[in-house]
């Protein structure tokens, strides 16, 4: 065996003398895990005709796991080939960690359980939401009753962490609202403006923009940009509380977790998606008019007072019944799912994302729900 044959960085480490059916490998110099130590997948090919393989040191200065991961895969390898090997020129303490290496057998294949078909799936899911409604009932019964102590003055809050919630849940998202608002009604403007102009009816973007965004899209778009702005916020708060075990503190002492984490957050949504409603209804129709002014030739003037004469009041009151509606589910989903988290960060993630899934999920349905009753009462 010819000890050239290793590559250079690995001479100071590592000498095989001895014959190709009786190879010796000795360990020298440093073996530790910071250093770029030889590796036995690199020298198995000089050791395929050994039938018997002998290790050592000679040298040897210092050495930690690495050493011993070296040895150990050389023993394995031999014993995979019923090949005898020589340990006797090692130094005991590498002798005794070899021996514990192979002292615990290694624990057998865990067998991959076979994944669900798309039936057993549905089936899966439909049962957990099924499981899922008796918590969110009881859930929903701990907040109306919080909120009966909040209205006798009897629940137990930090005013300080609500005035902070309020500031988080409004003025902070007033950019994001924005944002979306504006893009939204250019959005619905531009649509409009492409049918309506077949008919020569141009100004009548006023009154879809108007009426669309102050009745539907402002809530709908302010509901979910909180549900994965603030819904997953409150996830990852109550869920983090809940690793830590200070809810359970919180019990502990007497303090009901309702009152004083839901109840706030709670309050705060409800409080702030109204105006966050109204404002992205504003900046709505303001987005429609720029679109509708310098875009199809729309007079200001004839677009302010078709705009005017379009809304009534019933239309802001149905958008911000239903922005308070959506702003109260955005807050149970994301106390709900941090109420309910694991003891792992990986069940603050999930609740997280579950949090939003159900926020969103909500919004939709108890939109679908409000707009039929409206428009079965005429309003």
């Amino acid at each position: 065996m010819n000890f050239d044959e290793l590559p250079p960085d690995w001479r100071g480490q590592l000498a095989i003398d001895g014959s190709a059916e009786q190879p010796c490998l000795w360990l020298r110099g440093a073996w530790e895990l910071r250093d770029d130590v030889p590796r036995y997948a690199a020298i198995a090919p000089q050791l395929a005709n050994a039938r018997r393989v002998s290790v050592g040191a000679r040298d040897l200065e210092r050495w930690d796991s690495s050493a011993v991961n070296f040895l150990a895969a050389v023993v394995r390898d031999a014993r995979a080939r019923n090949i005898e090997v020589d340990q006797s020129a090692l130094p005991d303490g590498l002798r005794r960690m070899l021996a514990l290496v192979f002292a615990v057998p290694a624990p057998p294949p865990r067998a991959t359980p076979p994944a669900p078909g798309m039936l057993a799936g549905v089936g899966l899911a439909v049962l957990h939401a099924w499981r899922d409604w008796p918590a969110m009932i009881e859930f929903a019964g701990e907040i109306i009753l919080s909120l009966g102590r909040f209205v006798t003055g009897r629940a137990r809050y930090r005013r300080g962490d609500f005035a902070y919630l309020i500031e988080e849940v409004g003025p902070r998202a007033l950019p994001i609202v924005s944002l979306i608002s504006f893009l939204v009604g250019t959005i619905l403007a531009y649509m409009g403006a492409v049918q309506l102009a077949l008919f020569g009816a141009s100004i009548y973007i006023a009154d879809l923009v108007g009426i669309g965004v102050v009745r539907e899209v402002a809530a709908l778009m302010t509901g979910i940009i909180l549900a994965g702005r603030t819904g997953a916020a409150y996830a990852a708060q109550i869920g983090t509380m809940q690793v830590n075990e200070e809810i359970d503190a919180l019990r502990t002492l007497g303090v009901s977790p309702i009152d004083y984490l839901v109840l706030p957050r709670m309050l705060a949504l409800i409080f702030m998606v109204p105006v966050l409603t109204l404002y992205a209804g504003i900046v709505g129709i303001l987005a429609g008019m720029t679109i509708a002014v310098l875009v199809f030739d729309v007079g200001f003037y004839e677009y302010y007072n078709e705009t005017l004469s379009a809304l009534e009041l019933k239309h802001f009151a149905v958008g911000l019944i239903k922005g308070t509606v959506y702003g109260g589910l955005v807050a149970f989903a994301g106390c709900l799912r941090g109420m309910q988290c694991g003891r792992s960060a990986q069940a603050v993630g999930e609740s997280t994302t579950s949090a939003v899934v159900l926020g969103i999920l909500l919004i939709t349905i108890s939109a679908s729900i409000l707009t039929i009753v409206f428009q079965k009462l005429g309003i």
